[in-house]
This record gives structure tokens, C-alpha cells and sequence, in this order.
């Protein structure tokens, strides 16, 4: 079963209250206009009753919102939105019984374009019940599939799903103050009630947020405004208000605000499945927040995640200071499918070494720590490059192997020997 409410108030604001009306009563609300909603009832029959019932209960929380018009119940949408529209008050008409309900209605009632209606005025057609009387044959030789489309509404013989609506759901808020705010401890106080207002709308929407927006007018008519990305989907609105107190303790804004907004990126909340006999990991929210205390305290340029770069120099990477996935994995799919055969443990910063040479190959090593005669040296591996920018690098490695059976990897760079690593 299919209820429809139609309602005549000519208020801008109606259609949205109708919309709210009816998820009331279902989650899968269809606009047939803006003045006419559908939606299915079946599930509340057990709730509330019988058709009638359930009629009776939208028309009174329509009259809370002040809302006047029709509401029809009938078994197929488009048979209850005619007859919402046209038929006063309250209506149910009992499956079979549609033509019955509608047959007087005129033909402009069913859901048709101009010049279909203009052919069966001609005919002299102007009631549904004289639609119905006409042969399908005829109809489908002369309209075609409109015309049985349409002469099967006028019987009550369609039956679809509803095309629900999604409701548009605003995740920012704002507040205008009455006087400019230089304080820390007033301005949390604020950005505290707006969070909890978004995090509650994330929470009954099955939403969560990695993207947090602050947006502070200031007296001078400038605007400050922090963008918090975070590694990891949440709805918690004390994490992010720590997070945001953090962040404008070490972003303070230049001068008191006047209107701030914030503003938060709906995306789908994580699924965590917690295993029977292992305790629990360190909870993201509290782990982004010591991350965000150590930004404070060494810089944000000093504090964040391992990238490898996109070259051919041996170990280069850099840091990246903002959350997310690196784009490139710390460990090779060779050395993860097949493992790898020898530990190699380089040493940071590399050991300056003096090496001596023979034809051109290492013949002794002398670092810290280091000193011997070399018995093999395998090598050299001659590599370069970012020749076209002002990081161009060039070098040789060799393995080399010691009288007491040490191995190390050497590189000669420019003008100097270096010890990059001893392998286990």
C-alpha cells in the first residue's frame, strides 16, 4: 500500500516541510511534485494499524505543521497521487476499486504531455471512465505506448517502486556573534556546540568525516582558516575539538573574530573487526592527537610520514606532513614475495672512510670502527641522475668483503668514500 499527501499552502518553505513530514513515517519519500509526496506504508501497518489509521495519523501531524490538503491510500503511487490531488480529505480505495475512485476525475489528471491530451479531447474523451471504456487495441494502434501507459494508470493497474528522494543534508554551520571574540577558551566554547550539532547529523546519517574545515571572520575583514586532514574516519566530536584547539593554539588568528563557521566532509565511517585474542590497538583519535602535540613541539615540518621519491637514487625518501596513504610502499613486491637474502643495515648518516686503490679497485678500508685489507670488491655499480635540476647526483657502489669476513657496501661520491652499510 501507497499513501500520497497533497497540500494547497503556496509557502515557499511547504515543500520542505512535506518532505519532513513524510520521513516521518519512511525513510523512501518520493516528490511527485512539489506539493505531492508518496511514499510506501506497508511496514507500519503493524505499528499503527490499518490504512485508515495510518491516513488519519499524517493528516493530524500535517495539521501540527500546519499543513492543509488531501492524503489518498491506494496500491499503487500512481493511483493514491491522483487521487491526493483531486479527492478532498481522507481517501482509501481498496485494491480493484481504482477505476471505481477515479473514473470521474477529468483526463487531465493522469501524468501526460499536452498533445496526448489534446487527442483524446478530440475524441471527445474527458473522463477517465470514458478512457477506460476504450479498447486497449485501438489505443496502442493510435498512441502507442503512452496511451497504454496512461490507460493502465486510469484503471490502477501500474505497479512500481517509489523513486525515492535523497534528502540534502548540510554539514556546516555557522554563528554570528554579537561581540568580536580574542579569546581562545570563549571561541571553544562555540566551535564545541557547532561540532556537536555536525557530529550528531554524521552519526544519524551512518556518515563520518576526514576533512575538517574551520572558517574564522575577523574584524579586519579577513578571513583565517585551518584545514584539518586526518588519517581515519570519525564522528568523535571531542577528538576534534582537541585537534582544533591544537591547531589555533599553534595558528592563532590575527585579530577577534566576529562569525566563524565550520564546516566538516561526509564520507563513509571505518569498520574496525577487533580480533577475539588480541587486545585492542591504540584508538586513531587519541594516536592523531599525540601526533599533533609532537607537531607542536618539534614542527610541523619535522613530524609525519616516510615517502619514498620517485627516483632512481638509492635511498631517497622524504617527509610528508599530510595524513593520508604514501604514494609509494616502503618495501619492494620482490622483496615481499620472495624475501630478502642478506640484511642490509645502512648507517645514518653514512661513515666517512679513507680506501685505497689498486687498478682502480678497493684494495683497504679504514672508517670508525672499521679497518682492514679488502680480499673481494664486486663492483662498481655506476648510477646518476635529476641531471636537469639543481638535485643532480652521481655515484659508485661497491660490495667489498674483508679479511675477517666483514661485508660493507661502499660508495665513492664525487670526492670522497663513504661507508653506507655492512651487510648481516
Amino acid at each position: 500500500m501507497y499513501a500520497a499527501i497533497h497540500i494547497t499552502n503556496a509557502e515557499a518553505a511547504a515543500a520542505a516541510a512535506l518532505f519532513t513530514l513524510a520521513q516521518q513515517f519512511s525513510p523512501l519519500v518520493e516528490m511527485a511534485s512539489p506539493r505531492t509526496a508518496v511514499l510506501a506504508i506497508d511496514a507500519l501497518r503493524r505499528m499503527m494499524g490499518s490504512p485508515s489509521q495510518i491516513a488519519s495519523e499524517m493528516a493530524r501531524r500535517a495539521q501540527e505543521r500546519h499543513l492543509k490538503g488531501n492524503i489518498a491510500v491506494a496500491a499503487n503511487p500512481d493511483t493514491a497521487i491522483i487521487a491526493a490531488q483531486y479527492l478532498a480529505g481522507i481517501t482509501v480505495i481498496p485494491q480493484g476499486r481504482e477505476a471505481a475512485y477515479l473514473g470521474a476525475l477529468p483526463v487531465s489528471a493522469l501524468p501526460a504531455d499536452p498533445d496526448l491530451l489534446a487527442v483524446l479531447d478530440r475524441w471527445g474523451v474527458r473522463t477517465l471512465e470514458e478512457l477506460c471504456a476504450l479498447p486497449p487495441t485501438g489505443i496502442a494502434e493510435r498512441l502507442g505506448l503512452n496511451g497504454l501507459r496512461l490507460l493502465a494508470i486510469a484503471r490502477g493497474e501500474v505497479h512500481r517502486p517509489i523513486h525515492s528522494q535523497i534528502e540534502a543534508v548540510n554539514y556546516e554551520e555557522h554563528f554570528a556573534l554579537e561581540y568580536p571574540v580574542d579569546l581562545l577558551e570563549p571561541l571553544l566554547f562555540l566551535i564545541a556546540r557547532l561540532l556537536n550539532d555536525l557530529c550528531d547529523r554524521l552519526r544519524q546519517h551512518s556518515r563520518a568525516t576526514t576533512e575538517l574545515q574551520v572558517s574564522l571572520s575577523l574584524v579586519d575583514n579577513s578571513t583565517h582558516t585551518r584545514v584539518l586532514a586526518l588519517p581515519f574516519a570519525t564522528h568523535d566530536a571531542h577528538a576534534l575539538l582537541k585537534l582544533i584547539q591544537l591547531d589555533l593554539e599553534a595558528h592563532p588568528p590575527r585579530a577577534a573574530i566576529r562569525r566563524l563557521t565550520v564546516a566538516v566532509v561526509p564520507v563513509e565511517p571505518r569498520v574496525v573487526q577487533h580480533h577475539l585474542y588480541t587486545p585492542p590497538s591504540p584508538v586513531p583519535e587519541r594516536l592523531e592527537l599525540t601526533l599533533t602535540k609532537i607537531r607542536a613541539m618539534v614542527g610541523t615540518e619535522n613530524a609525519g610520514f616516510p615517502e619514498l621519491i620517485d627516483t632512481h637514487r638509492p635511498d631517497a625518501w622524504q617527509m610528508r606532513t599530510a595524513a593520508g596513504r604514501p604514494a609509494a610502499p616502503l618495501v619492494h613486491e620482490a622483496e615481499r614475495e620472495f624475501g630478502l637474502r642478506l640484511a642490509l643495515r645502512y648507517f645514518r648518516p653514512p661513515l666517512p672512510a679513507n680506501v685505497e686503490t689498486e687498478r682502480g679497485r678497493p684494495s683497504k678500508l679504514s672508517a670508525n670502527g672499521i679497518n682492514g685489507r679488502i680480499i673481494h670488491a664486486a663492483g662498481p655499480w655506476r648510477s646518476s641522475g635529476d641531471w636537469w635540476s639543481n638535485l643532480a647526483w652521481s655515484r659508485e657502489d661497491w660490495d667489498v668483503s674483508l679479511m675477517d669476513g666483514a661485508l660493507y657496501r661502499l660508495s665513492f661520491r664525487t670526492s670522497e668514500w663513504l661507508v653506507d652499510a655492512s651487510y648481516d
